[in-house]
């Protein structure tokens, strides 16, 4: 029987009472209880604190480059299949600098998990604003307050068409574990969105903060996207935790005639096979 022990190596390098620490305690419990098998399952990022999530969890590890985690992930589902693909990444690295991948991913739905840790704030560069901290908020490089509304990410993946769309708050130990299960288990495209403070340069959404405001769905039929979109839009004194949308659709790799089958990965390979194509551009 598999321990959540069993997936944790490494000692991180989070500062104290980082939300980055209860993530990764809720992916391990997640993993074992799903019994997935460390070497079944692959961890995919970019760059950034939440980002260093593979060098922490035992499985197979990707680092991409900044913003980069999706379409090397997307690679990795076409390349094999049969693994259990998960993509840890913070909000500047999905929302910023991997927006358009983030969007495009959506319309391609492949069978994979997307944890996003959103703290609101860049961490690993030294607290500048990304795209989902709140106007106004005051920077060392955004000095007299952030200019621009924050993006919505749950409300862009539900009129992109994502199939799952969940919000979590690191607070929330139990709610994110079973919501990080549903995720890997669904079928296709998953977005969780996890809330969690930045103790080193957000001063303004705070453990505390978060706290004071979020709540858990209730008597909520995740599979109304209309009601879905409400929840997504309301922000401010209350935020909503949950699964607000969940609906399967054709994914990725139901489209794709050569992934049907035996995994690309695990099908023989003879280089000579490559001299036709190499001819045509001779």
């Amino acid at each position: 029987m598999l321990r959540p022990e069993d997936y944790l190596t490494g000692e991180p390098a989070w500062c104290p009472g980082c939300g980055n620490f209860a993530i990764r305690k809720a992916l391990s419990q997640a993993l074992a209880e799903l019994s997935l098998p460390p070497h079944r399952v692959v961890v995919c990022s970019g760059i950034g604190q939440a980002a260093k999530m593979p060098h922490y969890i035992q499985s197979n590890g990707f680092n991409g480059l900044h913003g980069r985690a999706l379409p090397a992930a997307l690679g990795i589902r076409a390349a094999n299949t049969d693994l259990t693909l998960i993509v840890e990444s913070g909000d500047g690295d999905s929302y910023g600098e991997g927006g358009n991948h983030f969007i495009h991913n959506i319309r391609r739905n492949p069978n994979l998990a997307h944890f996003v840790h959103n703290n609101q704030v860049y961490g690993l560069t030294k607290g500048q604003a990304s795209p989902t901290s709140q106007m106004g908020m005051v920077t060392g490089t955004q000095t007299e307050g952030v200019l621009a509304p924050p993006l919505n990410p749950l409300a862009l993946a539900l009129v992109m068409g994502a199939g799952f769309v969940a919000r979590c708050f690191s607070g929330e130990a139990e709610h994110l574990k079973e919501t990080m299960k549903a995720a890997i288990t669904f079928p296709g495209y998953a977005l969780v969105d996890i809330l969690h403070p930045c103790v080193s340069f957000n001063k303004v959404n705070t453990f505390k903060w978060y706290r004071d405001r979020v709540f858990l769905l209730d008597d909520h039929d995740a599979s109304n996207w209309q009601s879905a979109l409400e929840a997504a839009r309301q922000w401010g004194e209350r935020i909503p935790l949950g699964i607000f949308y969940r609906v399967p659709r054709p994914t990725f790799e139901s489209a794709v005639p050569a992934l049907q089958g035996k995994p690309l990965a695990g099908q023989p390979f003879n280089p000579a096979s490559l001299s036709r194509v190499q001819e045509e551009f001779l």
